[in-house]
């Protein structure tokens, strides 16, 4: 197995894990009524952070398996890319605003991006994730962007949400864990090449 199939499977995996581990100790910070600076803050968001970072990546890795076979699909992806890549970094910038309040005093995160930012980046993930469940060969099920989708919506309803949409978003990222997710890598030319060689070897 090369780094190249790992990287989904490991990140498919950590996403939704650290997105958990920051919802429970969202909860548990909250029990005494308040959310705010402590241990359970502190790690959680650290949790939160982590989560976003690779978010960034995953969205980088989900660019490369869209198929370029048309200039339509490349535009796309890319726009859908770059798009995510910047809400992303738009919830690192307040998240890492919250662990330093110092930070978030002296650059808070412009107020325009506030609403922009969390829609680009849904925007953008959803997008990636149904071009490869809609492209032919299929990546993915129908089902991940539908499922990605309802995790993003709990977490708007209510982020005390967030441990359940955290197991949304494993189930919905499942398919990239699995080793029949993994993307064919070989193009036409290779298989007819491999085809020839076998042919000539008879």
């Amino acid at each position: 197995m090369t780094t190249t199939e790992r990287t989904p499977r490991r990140l498919a995996v950590l996403i939704p894990l650290l997105l958990l581990s920051y919802g429970v100790l969202r909860l548990i910070d909250g029990m005494d009524g308040d959310h705010g600076p402590g241990l359970a803050w502190n790690l959680g968001h650290t949790f939160f952070l982590a989560a976003f970072l690779l978010l960034g990546a995953l969205i980088v890795v989900l660019h490369r398996q869209v198929p370029g076979t048309t200039p339509r699909m490349r535009t796309a992806a890319n726009t859908a890319a770059v798009a995510g890549l910047a809400g992303a970094a738009c919830f690192i910038w307040v998240i890492l605003g919250d662990l330093s309040p110092a930070l978030a005093d002296a650059a808070p995160l412009p107020a325009p991006l506030e609403l922009a930012g969390p829609l680009a980046f849904q925007g953008g993930l959803l997008t990636l994730l149904t071009v490869l469940a809609t492209v032919r060969p299929r990546r993915l099920p129908a089902w991940t962007p539908v499922l990605t989708f309802v995790s993003f919506a709990l977490i708007t309803v209510n982020l005390d949400l967030l441990p359940l949409a955290a197991l949304t978003l494993l189930a919905a990222l499942a398919p990239l864990a699995s080793p029949r997710a993994t993307p064919n890598t070989r193009t036409h030319q290779d298989v007819w090449a491999s085809t020839r060689t076998a042919l000539k070897g008879r």
